[in-house]
């Protein structure tokens, strides 16, 4: 299972990174370039990076007690 590493204004940003990279497909230079935007949207919509996760990087607040 994922990791929530993610942030609420990382996801945020994110998803809008995401969607005008999408956009691009339809708009634009219309090339297939822009599905690379779908990275960033899954990662907003999961809340969990790889990239993240190997670099330690945790942009989310833990508020649960162990």
């Amino acid at each position: 299972m994922l990791c929530r590493n993610i942030g609420p204004v990382d996801r945020a940003l994110r998803a809008i990174v995401g969607l005008i990279l999408i956009s691009l497909t339809v708009v634009g230079p219309q090339t297939l370039w822009g599905l690379v935007g779908l990275v960033p949207l899954l990662t907003a919509f999961v809340g969990s990076c790889p990239a993240y996760t190997l670099l330690g990087i945790k942009t989310c607040r833990t508020d649960r007690l162990a």
